[in-house]
């Protein structure tokens, strides 16, 4: 009889290695998302999941558009992050709200950083997710 490897089967890495997971609610989706990030990027997303649950206790989590997102349930999302090749892309959506604001982007209101091996200033970091959190975010959470 065939073995099945519905459960054992790794998500499939799409364009610059961002794992494809599908939409759903928790922390069990991202932790798959996490754990299927390529190489160094996977030790990024354990931190940056860490960082977000210690700065923002009861945090909703899911994943969305094969991104993790974090928000606060009734205000919406606030951040997520996505892979790319050579970088991992933190999205704050109400970014120009934050002192300072992340120095990527040209959105109407989201913001951007753009994390390469070795460079994650948790310090700051931490800030803008504590500012992040409390202005009512994008989308529904």
């Amino acid at each position: 009889m065939p073995r099945s490897t519905a459960c054992s089967s790794k998500p499939v890495l799409l364009a610059g290695g961002n794992p494809q997971i599908t939409k759903a609610d928790g922390d069990s989706p991202v932790q798959d998302y996490i754990s299927a990030m390529p190489e160094w990027k996977r030790d990024i997303g354990r931190r940056l999941d860490e960082l977000i649950v210690r700065t923002v206790p009861g945090v909703h989590k899911a994943v969305r558009w094969n991104s993790p997102m974090y928000g606060i349930r009734g205000q919406g999302w606030f951040v997520s992050f996505h892979v790319f090749t050579k970088y991992v892309k933190i999205t704050f959506f109400k970014g120009t709200s934050l002192q300072p604001a992340p120095p990527g982007g040209a959105a109407k209101e989201a913001r951007w950083i753009d994390i390469h091996e070795n460079d994650l200033d948790e310090s700051q970091l931490a800030k803008w997710v504590q500012q992040a959190a409390a202005i009512p975010g994008g989308g529904k959470s």
